[in-house]
C-alpha cells in the first residue's frame, strides 16, 4: 500500500487549507444535514441490477446517503445458506469443545451480562468488487456483553487454539470431490483473535433486537474485521485444536495475489479477514451553483481524505467532527463551486492515521489481485454537470 509522509502532505498546502477555507464559509463544519433547497445530483455510472437480490439485501444507495448511522430498514445483509427465523425463547447459546465449564446460555442470561455498545461500520468484503455489488457497507450502533469474559468463564484448554462460530443458517456443500453434504455456517478465529476485549456477542442494533435479517438473535461483532467474521444468527462457540478449514475459511472469502519472489510470481491464496482502509463519494448536491462532494472513509483509523476531479491535484476534503468513534466510518465533504458543465470524474482516497493512503486501481494491492475479495481500490464515480 502506498505511503505518503506528513511533511509531503503539509508541503501541498496553500490550495488545501484554501479549499478549507471555503468549506467552511459556505457549509460550516457538518456534512449532514443537507441544506434547504439542496438537489442531488445521481451518479451516471449506476450498479447493474442484482441478479441475487435473496442473497444481498438493501444494498446502500449512495445518492441517499444523509446520515452517520444506517437505519436498520436500509441495512444491507447477506445470506450465504437460508435465513433462520428463530424462536428466542426457546434458542439458546452453547460453549463446547475444549473448555473446562461448557455452558448454555439463554438470551436473558447474556442480556444479564455486562453490556457494551460500539459504533462499527461494516464492509462485506466482497464490496466494489462485482458490477452490481457497491453499497455492500453500512454504520450502526450495536450492544451486546463482551465475549472474552465469557471464554474466560468457560476456561479454554491449553490444547485449545481456534474458536469457531457455529450459526443457524444451513446449506448444501459440494466438494471439488464431489462430496455433498449439509453444513451449517461458520467461521473461526485464533483464541488471541476471539479474546479481543472489542468483541461482543451482540443482540441489540439502533436500540432495537437485531432485525431478523442481520442476525436475530444473536451475532458475532468484531469491529475492525470484514462482514463475512461478523457472524449471524450465532448457535454455537466451539474451541478447537486445529484451523478451521471449511468452505467459508479454507475455499470460499480466499483472495488470490500474485506475488514476485526472486524474480518469480508467487500465487498467494489468503483468507479474508480483516477490513482495509476504503473510501467512496457518495453524492453530488447543489443549490445552484454552488456544488458539494459527500463521501465517507472506514476500514482504519483515518487521518484525512483526498478528492480529485478530472485529472487535477488531489485535494483535501473536510471531514465532518460531529460523530467520532473509533470503529465507525467518517463522514467527509468537499465544495466544488461553479464547476463547468459537462462530464466529470470523482475519485477520493483515504489516508489513515499510519499514513498508508488507500490503493489506485493500478497498485499492486490490487492489480495483482484475481478474486473480487477485498477490493478497496480508490473508487471514480461520473457525474453530470448541466
Amino acid at each position: 500500500m502506498q505511503n505518503i509522509r506528513r511533511r509531503e502532505f503539509i508541503a501541498k498546502g496553500s490550495a488545501a487549507i484554501a479549499g478549507l477555507a471555503a468549506f467552511y464559509a459556505t457549509h460550516g463544519a457538518n456534512a449532514f444535514p443537507g441544506q434547504s433547497g439542496e438537489e442531488i445530483v445521481r451518479w451516471l455510472d449506476q450498479p447493474a441490477p442484482n441478479p441475487v437480490p435473496e442473497v444481498i439485501k438493501n444494498q446502500l444507495v449512495w445518492e441517499d446517503l444523509d446520515s452517520w448511522i444506517t437505519p436498520n430498514e436500509k441495512f444491507f445483509s447477506i445470506a450465504h445458506f437460508n435465513r433462520p427465523v428463530i424462536d428466542a425463547s426457546t434458542w439458546n447459546l452453547e460453549i463446547s469443545g475444549l473448555v473446562k465449564n461448557p455452558m448454555t446460555l439463554t438470551l436473558a442470561d447474556l442480556k444479564a451480562r455486562p453490556r457494551e455498545d460500539v459504533v462499527f461500520t461494516i464492509e462485506c468484503s466482497g464490496n466494489h468488487g462485482l458490477p452490481f455489488f457497491d453499497g455492500g457497507v453500512g454504520n450502526a450502533r450495536w450492544a451486546g456483553t463482551p465475549l472474552a469474559p465469557i471464554l474466560e468463564n468457560a476456561g479454554i484448554l491449553d490444547s485449545g487454539i481456534e474458536v469457531v462460530f457455529w450459526c443457524a443458517d444451513e446449506g448444501e456443500i459440494t466438494r471439488p470431490d464431489d462430496v455433498k453434504f449439509v453444513q451449517n455456517f461458520a467461521r473461526s478465529m485464533s483464541v488471541t483473535e476471539a479474546m479481543d476485549p472489542r468483541n461482543i456477542l451482540c443482540y441489540e442494533m439502533n436500540g432495537v433486537p437485531l432485525p431478523p435479517d442481520n442476525g436475530f438473535p444473536l451475532r458475532l461483532i468484531a469491529p475492525g474485521w470484514y462482514g463475512i467474521a461478523n457472524v449471524k444468527w450465532l448457535k454455537r462457540i466451539d474451541v478447537r485444536d486445529r484451523r478451521l478449514e471449511n468452505r467459508f475459511m479454507g475455499r470460499d472469502y480466499v483472495t488470490l495475489r500474485e506475488e514476485v519472489y526472486d524474480g518469480e510470481t508467487v500465487w498467494v491464496e489468503t483468507s479474508v479477514g480483516r477490513a482495509r482502509l476504503a473510501s467512496a463519494p457518495a453524492r453530488v448536491s447543489h443549490i445552484g451553483s454552488d456544488y458539494r462532494i459527500v463521501g465517507a472513509a472506514w476500514g482504519a483509523p483515518i487521518d484525512r481524505v483526498e478528492v480529485k476531479i478530472d485529472d487535477g491535484p488531489w485535494m483535501l476534503a473536510t471531514i465532518d467532527p460531529s460523530e467520532e468513534a473509533e470503529f465507525a466510518w467518517k463522514i467527509w465533504s468537499l465544495d466544488w463551486p461553479d464547476p463547468p458543465a459537462g462530464v466529470h470524474a470523482v475519485s477520493s482516497r483515504a489516508i489513515d492515521t499510519s499514513c498508508n493512503v488507500q490503493p489506485a486501481m493500478d497498485d499492486p494491492s490490487i492489480a495483482t489481485k484475481h478474486t473480487y475479495w477485498e477490493s478497496n481500490g480508490q473508487v471514480t464515480r461520473r457525474v453530470q454537470i448541466s
